[in-house]
């Protein structure tokens, strides 16, 4: 969890005493993820894991995990990761519990974004030349989807979901030997966002504002789940969106880059349209709340 930069005093030193609690607590945090573990090997091997992702080790593959945490060889990383047996998503709820009783629940957004995770070979899970957002350039890559949770106090990613193109899942054989398990059906990047945004509305994730770029925003099917759900959002969208919306002279229909001009004068409320009679927050007017976040332009 990274906590937001203006709570950062600034000249400050980082402590002994602090680096000692921040070892105790990941130690704490360790135990009560413990349980999902099956055996106890891989389950003291998450802590080492973890120390070494946490530490200043340059480059975090396998070899130099391994080598961080006392060992001759990668297998046992790589074991953990690819073949040990551990709920992953029980961790990822327990994570998920752990960030909320950290940051708090007040004032809640939750941002939707992707990364790239640049790769040289061809046997990582989806990996394929596509965008890649870490590098800014389509290079060979897995790509993950990603919720953020952010309160005053700080943000964490609270979800996780693995992008598999569909030349992947049209693979039975290589998904069978990336251990892609059967049955999974391709979803596009809104649509895993879309799942995930689910599952944390049946765990009763607090949520004030979803927020996320015009790689969800233009995706019909998620800005209506979120507005059936009952859920503002400040969703970007392409110039070139269409957009219905309520102007002074009525409904209309513009591409988004019209739609400021349409909207220099709106009647007093008014906000965009997905469906008719369906209002929403959006980013192109935020008049309908008061307490829309602060979102750079």
């Amino acid at each position: 969890m990274k906590q937001n930069q203006h709570t950062t005093i600034t000249g400050t030193r980082t402590t002994s005493a602090e680096v000692c609690r921040w070892a105790q607590e990941l130690f704490r945090l360790h135990a009560r993820i413990a349980p999902r573990f099956a055996r106890p090997e891989p389950r003291r091997r998450a802590l080492a894991y973890l120390q070494g992702i946490l530490s200043d080790t340059a480059r975090k593959n396998g070899w130099q995990l391994a080598e961080h945490a006392g060992e001759a060889r990668p297998d046992g990383m790589q074991r953990l990761l690819s073949q040990a047996i551990w709920d992953t998503d029980g961790v990822r709820d327990d994570l998920r519990a752990y960030v909320l009783e950290q940051l708090g629940t007040e004032s809640a957004v939750l941002v939707i974004d992707e990364t790239g995770f640049p790769k040289r070979g061809q046997k990582s899970a989806g990996v394929a030349m596509q965008y890649c957002g870490s590098s800014g350039q389509v290079e060979n890559c897995q790509v993950g989807v990603f919720l953020s949770y952010v309160t005053a106090r700080g943000h964490s990613r609270i979800s996780r979901e693995l992008y598999l193109p569909a030349d992947w899942l049209d693979d039975p054989q290589r998904c069978q030997q990336a251990h892609i398990p059967e049955g999974v059906r391709f979803q596009t990047k809104p649509e895993l966002a879309r799942s995930m945004g689910e599952r944390l509305l049946q765990a009763s994730v607090p949520l004030e504002w979803v927020v996320a770029d015009c790689v969800y925003g233009s995706n019909l099917d998620l800005r209506t789940f979120l507005q059936a759900r009952g859920l503002p959002y400040v969703l970007a969208v392409p110039t070139s969106e269409p957009v219905e919306f309520l102007a002074a002279t009525g409904r209309r229909r513009e591409e988004a880059a019209l739609v400021e001009t349409d909207l220099a004068d709106p009647p007093t409320g008014a906000s965009t349209l997905d469906e008719p009679g369906n209002q929403r927050s959006s980013s192109l007017r935020l008049d309908s709340h008061p307490h829309a976040p602060s979102v750079p332009r």
